[in-house]
């Protein structure tokens, strides 16, 4: 049974509404008689048609929390609203508006299908076009978004550079026309020339169709190229939750100061005098 969420009211010149809500949010894991929390009591709000990024370390639970959104992974504590309801990530319903770009678009992309049939998968699922005619049309719409050419509909992931195949990845997600994306470190696995190319063609997307981003990364300098807000998460937690600029600008925990001093300068000089912070917690 889904519930509704009363949101509160926005705030005075806050013209934007909160899309996704987390509320205390918890995955847990086994290990032998241990109990490990991989995400612990998190919670944050996500306005629609902003960009959210969440950033942290390899293993702080930014991924996990992304697959408990979507379904992918059983909460064991905490609501999900979308929408302001409840709900289910494994519902069909929720599937149209709101879809994932995984990190590996090898490993994510079925290398027996062709590229048409991997687009138009969710369209099939959910029986969302009349005619075969329709079905292709839909899908050299898409191709043409992400900036594909119509004639690889018949050709296989193998056949695609990292970059192309994180295009199809893409496409896959707006040909469901979704209102929510999650892009689960989606340039991670890119030569650095093409991480450039496909973050830019995220944001062309998200000013042309209107569209709400979670985005979720390791690199802090581009989450703060495409972000909005930011998230900083460690352990399982969220320990600091600012606009891009102020996180860069004025970051008051030790660990987001431990994570900016991280980035290179491109300036050699100034790297050359760069101080890495190494946080040590408690």
């Amino acid at each position: 049974m889904k519930t509704t969420l009363t949101l509160p009211s926005p705030l005075k010149g806050e013209e934007t509404e909160t899309i996704l809500s987390v509320r205390n949010l918890e995955v847990c894991y086994k290990s032998g008689k241990k109990i490990i929390k991989a995400v612990n009591n998190l919670s944050f709000d996500i306005k629609r048609g902003e960009t959210f990024g969440l950033v942290g370390e390899s293993g702080c639970g930014k991924s996990t929390t992304a697959r408990a959104i979507i379904g992918l992974e059983k909460i064991s504590g905490g609501q999900i609203f979308f929408d302001g309801v409840q709900i289910d990530g494994g519902k069909k319903e929720i599937h149209k508006k709101i879809q994932m770009i995984f990190q590996d678009p090898m490993s994510s992309l079925d290398p027996r299908m062709k590229v048409s049939d991997i687009i138009a998968e969710g369209l099939d699922v959910h029986k969302l076009y009349k005619s075969k005619e329709e079905r292709l049309q839909k899908v050299f719409a898409v191709l043409k978004a992400v900036g594909l050419s119509a004639d690889y509909i018949n050709r296989y992931p193998h056949e695609f550079s990292g970059g192309q195949r994180q295009r199809i990845s893409i496409a896959r997600v707006l040909i469901m026309e979704p209102q929510f994306i999650i892009a689960d470190e989606p340039i991670s696995s890119l030569d650095v020339s093409i991480q450039a190319q496909i973050v830019n063609l995220l944001k062309q997307i998200q000013k042309e169709q209107n569209l709400t981003y979670l985005f979720i990364a390791h690199d802090l300098a581009m989450v703060k190229y495409i972000s909005d807000r930011i998230g900083v998460m460690f352990n399982g937690r969220l320990i600091e939750l600012a606009t891009a600029q102020e996180i860069y600008d004025n970051p008051l925990h030790p660990y987001t100061k431990s994570l900016i001093s991280a980035i290179p300068i491109p300036n050699p000089k100034s790297e050359r005098l760069r101080k890495r912070i190494i946080y040590k917690p408690l």
